[in-house]
Formats: C-alpha cells, sequence, structure tokens
C-alpha cells in the first residue's frame, strides 16, 4: 500500500506527458488535527505566455485510471471555468486564475490524512496533476523545544517552542513555565509561506545556577478555560562555578557565612580560637580542587572528595591573624568564591601623630592626626601640646586654619576604644617654616649717583626658615654678584630703577622697590611746532617750544639755534610775522648741571607766494638776428612756482607756461622788453621788464647799407641844389642891404672843428652813417632891446646916417656856419683829417643911438639838420 502513491503520482505524470512542466511552490506535508483546519499556501506558474487556470478539482485519496485515462477519487472542490462558488463544502479556493492556488480546508478529520491531489487544466488546453499530503492526528501535536547545545550561568540564552501548524481560523498560543519560577515575556510569531507552516516562541533570558536540573515546559493553549492542549518538557543542564557556604566555629557557636559578592565580617577577641569551614553546596560539573587563603597565601589546599568540605582552624587568634580570609573552589567553569573578613579586637596601641603637611608653611592650613592600631576603631582622643592637654580636642584629627610661629612644638595623643585606653607614644615636632622677614634693599654707593656711575645693591632680611639659599633682583639682568646678596650694577643707565631684590629659601620675600635717583642730562628733547598746526605761511604767527621727557636735577636751560647758529634762549621761539628767510633747521639745547641735549633738527618750512622774479636773457649782452636766444624766469616760491606766463614788450600774453621762453631762431621784431608772472598755490606775482637787443646780421646790414647809399645820395644833390639856390638869393639881398642903409661890417669867422674818434671799447653802432645830419647849417640871432635911454653910437665911419636907427633894418647879428661834407666818411670810420674847415659868416647890427644898459643877453640858437 506504501507504493501505491508513488506509483500513481508516475501514472499522472506520464498521463500529462504530452504537455509542457507545470512549477508548483507549497509546503510538502501540513500538519493539523481533528477539528482544526488546514490552510495550504500554493503558488502555480503554467507554461507559456499569456494562458490561466479554466478548470480545478481537488481529490482526495486519488488514484489514475490507466485504462480511462483519467483520475479517480474523492472530489472536495470542483469548478469548471472558475464560475462556480470559491467555497464547496469543507474546501474554500483562496487563490486565482493567475498564479495563487491557496486553499483553506476546515473542519479537518483524522481521515483526511493522506494524498491531496490538485488536478488543473488551463485556458489553452494545458492539463496538470500536483500532489501534496496531509497529516491530521486525532489530538493535537506537541510542540517541540528547540535548546542551545551548551547553556552556562549568566549568559544569555534563546530557547524555542516550536510547532508545525499555523491556520488563521484556529488560533493557538505558546506559553513557558519552569517550575513556578518567574520568566520574562517571551516572542511568539507565526510562519504560513510556500515553504513553512509553524507556530513558534522564543524564550531569551539568562540562567541561573539554581536553573540547573529544573524542568522547562512548553504548553500548547487554545483557550485558557479549557485548559492545555498539548505540552513538552525538557531538563535544563546550566553550567556553573561552584557555590560555597561558609561556617565559622567562634567559643562554641556557629557563624553560617554565604558570600558572593563582599566578605562577611567575623568578630573576635584576641587570644580566642575559631575555626572556618567551607562548604560546596552546587557545582557542574564537579569542583576538582577547594582551597583557604589569606591576603593571597595558601593556607590549606585538598583535591575532591565526596564529603565537599573544607576546615581552617585557628588557636589563640593574634592581632596578625586578623584579615580577609578567602574560600576557593575551581572547576571548569571558573571559581567560587566565599571570604571572609576576620576582625580581632584589642585595645588601642601606642598613639602616633601625624603632621600635614610637614613641615609646615606660615599661614597655611595643618592637618594633625592621631594614628593608633585599635580594633574597634578608636572613638575617643586626648591630645597634648608640649605636654599640655589642648582643650576641646577629642576627634582623631583637628586642624589648625592658619598656622603661625606660636604654634610650633610637639604634639601627642592618646586613643581609645571600648576595650580601653592606650598608651602615648612619641611626640611629633611641628615645624613652622616661612619665608625671610623684613627684606630690604641697601644702596651702598654715596648719593647722588650719576649715569654711567657703578653702583652697588645688598639685598637684607632679619629672619629666615629654613635658611636664605638663594636672591632674586628685579629687574632681572647679568647683574654682577660681588658676594650672596650683593650686586653692582656697572654704568647704570640714566632710566635705571627702581631696583627690588627678594631672599628666598623654599620661598622667596620681596623688599619694597628703591630708587637710584640717577642723575643725568635731559633727555628725550624735541622741537614742538605749537602753532600753526597746519602749514607755516609767510605772515603767520609762529610758536616753537622746546620740550624734554627727563631731567635730573629738573633745573634747566634752554638755548636755540638757526643752521647751527645760536639765535636766543628761552623755551619758546616765537615769530610775530614769518618771512621766508625765517625758514631754515632749528635745534633746541636743553641743558643742566649734568650736561647738554641737543634736539634733532627740525626743518621749518615757510610758504610763499612768488616773488623776486626777474627775467635772465642768454646770452646778456644782446644776440645777432637768426641765432638762439633763451630768456628764463627766474623766481623765489615756496611751494615752487606750477605755472608761469610771459609777455612781450606790447603786453601781449605769449601762451608760453614754462620757466624757459626760447627763441630759435630769434628775429629783429623779438627785440624789446619782455616780463614773466609766476603762480604757485598761495599767489602770483610778476618780473620787471627785460630788454632783449637784436642786432643786425652782416647780410642784413649788406642790404639796408645799399639801400642807405642810395637814399643819401638823393638827399645830398636835392641839399646842394637848394643850398646853391639859397646862397645865390641870400648873396643878392645882402649886397642890396648893404648898400642902402647898413652901417654894420661883415666878417667871416673859420672854425676848426675836431670830430671825435668813437671810443674803441664800447659797443659799436651798426647801420648807416649819414654825412648830411653833419654837414648842417647853424643859424643864431642876437637881439639887442632898445631901451628909453638908448644913446646913439658912432658909427664905424662917422657919417650921421650910423647914428640914427634905420627904418628898414632889423637890430639883429645873424651868426651862419656852412660846414662841408666829407667824402669817406661811413661807418664808424676816423677821417685823415682831423678837424673840419667850417664857414662863419656873421653879420653885427647896432640897434638905437643911445648907450644900452647892461644886463645879461638873451641867445636863441637854432639848428637846421638836413
Amino acid at each position: 500500500m506504501h507504493l501505491l502513491g508513488p506509483l500513481f503520482l508516475l501514472l499522472g505524470c506520464l498521463a500529462s506527458s504530452d504537455s509542457r512542466n507545470w512549477i508548483f511552490k507549497h509546503p510538502n506535508t501540513l500538519y493539523a488535527w481533528e477539528g482544526t483546519c488546514i490552510w495550504i499556501p500554493c503558488h502555480f506558474t503554467i507554461p507559456g505566455n499569456g494562458d490561466s487556470l479554466k478548470n480545478l478539482t481537488v481529490y482526495q485519496h486519488f488514484d489514475y485510471d490507466d485504462n480511462a485515462k483519467r483520475y479517480h477519487g474523492t472530489v472536495l472542490y470542483e469548478t469548471a471555468d472558475m464560475m462556480l462558488p470559491v467555497r464547496q463544502d469543507r474546501v474554500q479556493f483562496l487563490g486565482d486564475r493567475r498564479s495563487n492556488c491557496t486553499l483553506l480546508i476546515r473542519p479537518v478529520k483524522a481521515q483526511d490524512t493522506g494524498k491531496l491531489g490538485l488536478r488543473m487544466t488551463s485556458v489553452q488546453g494545458s492539463k496538470w496533476m500536483q500532489e501534496m499530503h496531509l497529516n491530521v492526528s486525532e489530538t493535537a501535536l506537541p510542540p517541540h523545544i528547540e535548546l542551545p547545545p551548551d547553556i552556562r550561568e549568566l549568559e544569555t540564552v534563546t530557547l524555542t517552542c516550536r510547532l508545525n501548524f499555523s491556520c488563521f481560523e484556529y488560533q493557538i498560543k505558546l506559553q513557558w513555565s519552569l517550575e513556578d519560577l518567574p520568566l520574562p515575556p517571551a516572542v511568539t510569531s507565526t510562519s504560513l509561506t510556500t515553504q513553512t507552516v509553524y507556530t513558534q516562541s522564543q524564550l531569551t533570558f539568562q540562567p541561573q545556577w539554581t536553573h540547573h536540573g529544573k524542568n522547562l515546559t512548553c504548553w500548547l493553549w487554545k483557550d485558557m478555560a479549557d485548559g492545555s492542549l498539548s505540552q513538552e518538557t525538557v531538563r535544563l543542564d546550566v553550567k556553573h562555578r561552584p557555590k560555597l557556604k561558609t561556617e565559622v566555629i567562634l567559643r562554641e557557636s556557629i557563624v553560617t557565612l554565604k558570600t558572593e559578592v563582599s566578605p562577611e565580617e567575623v568578630i573576635v577577641t584576641l587570644g580566642d580560637s575559631v575555626t572556618m569551614t567551607c562548604l560546596v553546596i552546587s557545582s557542574h560539573p564537579e569542583y576538582q580542587t577547594i582551597s583557604w587563603l589569606k591576603d593571597g597565601m595558601i593556607q590549606r589546599r585538598e583535591l575532591w572528595q565526596r564529603e565537599k568540605t573544607l576546615k581552617l582552624t585557628l588557636d589563640r587568634v593574634t592581632r596578625s591573624m586578623g584579615g580577609k580570609y578567602r574560600c576557593e573552589a575551581h572547576n571548569e567553569v571558573g571559581v567560587g568564591v566565599s571570604e571572609v573578613d576576620l576582625q580581632v579586637h584589642y585595645a588601642p596601641e601606642p598613639s602616633e601623630v601625624q603632621i600635614h603637611p610637614s613641615p609646615a608653611q606660615e599661614g597655611n592650613t595643618v592637618t594633625l592626626t592621631c594614628i593608633s592600631q585599635a580594633s574597634p576603631p578608636p572613638t575617643n582622643y586626648t591630645w597634648y601640646y608640649n605636654k599640655d592637654t589642648i582643650l576641646n580636642r577629642t576627634d582623631k584629627s583637628f586642624q589648625i586654619p592658619e598656622v603661625l610661629l606660636s604654634h610650633a612644638g610637639s604634639y601627642s595623643c592618646l586613643a581609645q576604644n571600648s576595650l580601653g585606653l592606650g598608651q602615648l607614644g612619641q611626640e611629633a615636632e611641628l615645624d613652622v617654616q616661612y619665608s625671610p622677614k623684613e627684606v630690604t634693599t641697601v644702596i651702598q654707593n654715596p648719593t647722588p649717583i650719576r649715569e654711567g656711575d657703578d653702583v652697588t645693591l645688598s639685598c637684607n632680611y632679619t629672619s629666615s626658615n629654613p635658611s636664605v639659599t638663594r636672591f632674586q633682583w628685579k629687574p632681572q639682568d647679568s647683574w654682577k654678584e660681588l658676594l650672596p646678596g650683593v650686586v653692582m650694577i656697572q654704568k647704570v643707565p640714566w632710566n635705571a630703577g627702581p631696583f627690588s631684590c627678594a631672599a628666598c629659601n623654599q620661598w622667596c620675600s620681596w623688599g619694597l622697590p628703591v630708587s637710584l635717583q640717577v642723575q643725568h642730562a635731559p633727555k628725550g628733547v624735541e622741537v614742538l611746532l605749537l602753532s600753526p598746526r597746519s602749514e607755516i605761511h609767510s605772515g603767520h604767527s609762529v610758536l616753537l617750544q622746546c620740550k624734554f621727557s627727563s631731567s635730573l636735577p629738573t633745573d634747566v636751560r634752554f638755548l636755540w639755534k638757526k643752521n647751527g647758529t645760536f639765535l636766543k634762549e628761552g623755551r619758546e621761539l616765537s615769530f610775530g610775522s614769518i618771512a621766508p628767510e625765517d625758514a631754515g633747521t632749528y635745534n633746541c639745547l636743553v641743558s643742566n648741571s649734568v650736561g647738554q641735549s641737543m634736539s634733532e633738527a627740525r626743518v621749518l618750512q615757510v610758504l610763499y607766494a612768488p616773488r623776486r622774479l626777474r627775467v635772465s636773457i642768454s646770452p646778456k649782452d644782446g644776440v645777432t638776428e637768426g641765432k638762439k636766444a633763451v630768456l628764463t624766469c627766474e623766481s623765489d616760491a615756496n611751494p615752487p612756482v606750477s605755472h608761469y606766463t610771459w609777455f612781450n614788450r606790447k603786453n601781449q600774453n605769449l601762451h608760453h607756461d614754462h620757466q624757459t621762453l626760447r627763441l630759435d631762431p630769434v628775429k629783429i621784431q623779438h627785440s624789446g622788453a619782455y616780463w614773466c608772472q609766476g603762480t604757485n598755490k598761495l599767489g602770483v606775482n610778476q618780473s620787471l621788464p627785460s630788454t632783449l637787443t637784436v642786432y643786425y646780421s652782416a647780410q642784413t646790414i649788406s642790404k639796408r647799407v645799399a639801400l642807405g647809399l642810395g637814399l643819401c645820395l638823393a638827399v645830398i644833390s636835392l641839399v646842394f641844389s637848394g643850398l646853391k639856390f639859397y646862397y645865390g638869393w641870400k648873396r643878392t639881398q645882402s649886397q642890396q642891404g648893404l648898400q642902402e642903409n647898413s652901417s654894420g661890417q661883415s666878417f667871416f669867422v673859420r672854425n676848426n672843428k675836431v670830430r671825435r674818434a668813437p671810443a674803441s671799447d664800447g659797443p659799436h653802432p651798426l647801420g648807416c652813417y649819414n654825412p648830411v645830419m653833419e654837414d648842417a647849417i647853424s643859424y643864431a640871432t642876437l637881439r639887442f632891446p632898445v631901451g628909453e635911454n638908448d644913446t646913439p653910437r658912432t658909427g664905424g665911419a662917422g657919417t650921421p646916417e650910423a647914428r640914427r636907427p634905420s627904418l628898414h633894418r632889423d637890430n639883429t647879428v645873424t651868426y651862419s656856419v656852412v660846414q662841408k661834407r666829407q667824402v669817406g666818411d661811413y661807418e664808424n670810420v676816423t677821417p685823415d683829417v682831423p678837424e673840419d674847415d667850417g664857414l662863419h659868416y656873421s653879420e653885427l647890427v647896432h640897434l638905437g643911438f643911445r648907450e644900452r644898459p647892461l644886463r645879461q643877453e638873451e641867445v636863441d640858437y637854432v639848428t637846421l639838420k638836413h
């Protein structure tokens, strides 16, 4: 019968061998018990594309009829074209036409155990028979407990209780118990997948050594009122180190101790007997050795024995026997320990005083402690200072908040406990130490001290505990130490000090600083410009002050220098209206009885508008046309002239703004006066005119000489023609007058005129010499006014006509000079004959017949030049 199932499956496969294999996923066997339900998770895949489920038949206990070529069995569910209801009788189809073939069978019966077949046909005609197995018991299935292979105390473990059953329509619960011992809550989970179907509960906890050998049960429950359905029980195997118990026998009394963490205290009196017994109450696996130890030293050791005990006896207990005793038992898991703190009581021993800190520094807090070995510890203390009782001091320690020198001395104490008084021990000495007292810095030089002197300083103090070992100085430097505490400052600077010293043992005490009062010449001398605060302009009021930073003695004298020359005395130097000439370098000298110091040079700049402008011409004696002339505008200004303007003789602006005016080439028309104007930010000024003389060049002179000669010849010709006509007419008129009226007389005077030669070292005039200018006629008339008392004068011939005035003649004297032209007089050429022959003609006529009074004669002189 067992072979029928595989045979039927083989026949089913052969029957459907004409189709390609369908793919199914579902649990192979599903478990349940009668009255419950079975939830069958199922998934299928139809070969081909786009095919879907058409018909489904669920067979129970099926087989294949090879003759009829069909399956036979109990039909639990059947549907065609998937149109019928999804639930038929006990079976419910929970899937779909594409991939889900999940089924629910409720309720199940014990006879449902066996094969279950799903006969499926697709829309495209593909067929398949899928087989699965049901295992349905009459009673509830027992759960299964899974334990880890090794369980040790205090190590976290997880225990699992699993039941291969789960159905949403039948809820169950799993519960843990450990012989009524408390357990932490468990975690329940359910799995309904195509791989597994189960319900499980996991218990995580730390087992104790007391759990060893206990029964652990997992219960299956449906309803708490109906009781449990099934259960499974296992025995816990918890490995643990040995667990010990200690018994101490004192004077026939037994003290039982159980210790795991801290030692138990047992009190005995000095001289008593004590027996301590160590008992192994549990060990898994069994212990190997058991020992008694004191302060890490083995007192007794034995191997495993059936009694599982080890005793340690102490006869006549002494103080040294007191302490911590330890019982140890070993197995492969670890070491079990039990401890006993054996306290041996005795009266206080001779006491000892501890001083902290020792030695003590003055002013600090000091703590005194009485140390006395006693058990139980002392409860009362008596303190002594220099063998005298210190009142109100009964504690083990007391403090001196600020220790003084008066606290120094011997201290002792006496301790007392419940067993009696102790004894006085050795006295302790309180040593109060302090830094050096009354430290002073002493100047050993005679005063006063001058800059550059060598100064000796000493550091003095009155007392010190401990002794002074070193000295310190401020300011720190490499002073020359003559003796401990005595230093020499070589070539002391003017600003030295103040100085202070410290005498040091473990601590240093500083004395008050002392000042050397070093006398020195004035320092930090400088010149300050008090006013004005900005630029200094000509005409401003200026105030300078001499300042210094230090001088000892303070009585000083001030001197001023300008450009290195002594100027005046006094702290301040003022200018009511400063002039450009006041600009320069100023120094201030400050002196006292030690010496003098001079300030750095202070340059005083005075700003002023342009002045003293003049035009300098190069070359200065004149320039020949065609050459180069350079005119420079020289000025005095601060700041320097920033803009120049040039003007010519006609006051025309030449629109040239540079300091130098260049005329290249220079022309005759450039001759004349030039002046310039200078401008800076403070004002404008101009120069006086300067004349530029431009001489003709040789070429120009040649051209003009030729033109001048022509003009000169023309003028000379006209002059001679005129003179000839004039003299002819004049002789005619003179002859007629002489014959008729004249009683005068005519004469000729030859004038020897000497021509001056030009100076040889002076500049020679250039141009054309005109001889007509020298051939001139000088004409003069002498008039003699006639008075009322004029007497007739006797004529030269003595005729009567001579004694009366003529009615037709003028009472005049005519004087004429005719000068001849000299041939060859040209261009600064001195004539060979130094004299000119001039023809002088004069006519003297006496006016009136009476004597003329003596009076000054008037002379009119006229020169006509042609």
